[in-house]
Order: structure tokens, then sequence, then C-alpha cells
């Protein structure tokens, strides 16, 4: 039995999960439900229960009332591109410094998957600008922040970065296209003084491309990086990997903004 502790409240966004690892993530509206083949769930009978409680269906059926987490609504929002990973993202926030009041560039928005995780990062004192130039992935990416309650954190630029970005003195810029080397100059524009700039490309050859582009921009303390990520199994008796591990899904490139002596 759970301490006293927070609760489930009206609105929240909740997640419910059966002994199975099954994950509804719905809001928790007065008077709505949700129906599965475990049984009905009636939000009323949730409201005001404290998290981590376990929860029972009509059926009598278990599930498990639970804050949803950063990686868990990355991986559950609706998307019609790849997006970048929950193992890549965590890496990529702490190596660029994003954390509340920064104010951030990324380009292109896509599915909004990262564009969730900076918005939640930066807080409501920061701002995620948010560059993309098709129109039906941004309104898709604004769906999906608005679902989070995130989308006032974030301000979506429809317009190609190619004719430059509209902010000066940002914290840091990240790419995810591929061509970032053909976007450097504006970053620098972009960038304060020791800025961050990240990018994520999948081959070595863009890499290539990549690292004297850099270079020719005065970019300093480039580094590059590769992260696997491997699960095992839970279970005490037998411990071992699982079968299956998330492999390579991308190079990850970091720079900062400098300048040389007069």
């Amino acid at each position: 039995m759970l301490s006293d502790g927070p609760t489930a409240e009206p609105g929240d966004l909740i997640q419910l999960v059966s002994p199975s690892k099954k994950i509804y993530f719905v809001r928790l509206n007065p008077g709505g439900e949700l129906q599965t083949h475990r049984g009905v769930l009636k939000f009323d009978d949730i409201i005001g229960k404290p998290w981590g409680t376990e929860i029972l269906s009509h059926q009598g059926r278990s599930f498990y009332l639970l804050q949803p987490s950063l990686a868990e609504l990355i991986q559950e929002i609706r998307r019609n591109t790849q997006i970048i990973y929950p193992k890549d993202i965590g890496y990529i926030l702490v190596a660029m410094s994003i954390g509340p009041g920064k104010k951030v560039i990324e380009a292109g928005t896509g599915s909004g998957a990262f564009t969730t995780a900076l918005a939640w990062m930066v807080g409501e004192k920061g701002c995620v600008y948010s560059y993309e130039t098709r129109q039906e992935m941004q309104n898709l990416a604004i769906k999906n922040l608005n679902r989070l309650d995130l989308e006032e954190n974030v301000e979506f630029r429809l317009q190609d970065i190619g004719e430059g970005f509209c902010e000066e003195f940002v914290d840091a810029v990240f790419l995810d296209l591929p061509n970032p080397y053909d976007y450097l100059e504006h970053v620098r524009s972009a960038l304060k003084p020791g800025g961050h700039f990240g990018a994520i490309v999948p081959t070595v050859n863009q890499l290539e491309r990549l690292l004297p582009a850099l270079h020719n921009h005065q970019f300093s303390f480039i580094d590059i990086t590769e992260i696997l990520l491997r699960h095992y199994k839970p279970l005490y008796q037998r411990l071992r990997p699982t079968d299956r591990m998330i492999a390579h899904t991308g190079y990850l490139v970091f720079a900062r903004s400098t300048s040389s002596a007069q």
C-alpha cells in the first residue's frame, strides 16, 4: 500500500499498464472511461488515486496507474517519419546542456519527437524554435505537442533554413537534416558565442562532408558519438541480454561556436 502523496487529478495525462506491460495513455477527464479487452476503467474511479496504485477494471483485471515518462511519451507519439530514439535524445540533451530557460533551434521538426523532449526540458521560461518545410509534418507535430500540453514552449516555423534563422544568440542549434553542412553559416549567425551545435546523420559519407565544413566555419571541440543500447531480461534466475538490441541509429556530432583571436 502506497503512503499518501501526489494523486492523479482531472486533466492529467496518465499511463495505465497491465501486468503484461500493455500500455494505455489517456487524458483523465471526469466522466470518461477506457475500454480494453481486460474490462472498462472509469476515470471518476481513478481521479484522486495515488500514483503507482493498482486499478481494477469492471472485470476485476489489474492495471497500474503511472505518470508517463518522457521516453515513453516520445515512443508513443503519432509519427509519419523515423524519430530520434530516446537513447540518442538523452545524450543530446546532456551534451548540449539543454535545460530550463534555454533557447534552442531545431530543424526539421518531423513528427515532433525531439521537439517534445526539447519543450519538456526548456520549460515555460525557455523556448524551442522548430523549423520545418512540410506543412503536413508541422501539423502533425503541433497535434502531438498539443496533446502533451507542451505547445506553449515551442514556436513553429514553416520555413526553409536555407533562408536563415529568425533568431539570434540562442543557446543551441540542432539539425536533423541530411545535409547539415550546407547550413553552418546560418547556424553561426543564430548561435550565441560559445553556443552548442549538434546534428545527427546516419552515414559516414555525411560525416566526411560535415567535419571539414565545421572546421571551415570555425567550430571547435568537435565530438562524434554513436550510442548502442542493449536491454537485459529482468529475470534474476537467468539474467541475460535480450535477443535484440538497438544498435546504429545515427552518428551524433557536437561542436561549439568559437572565433579566432584578433
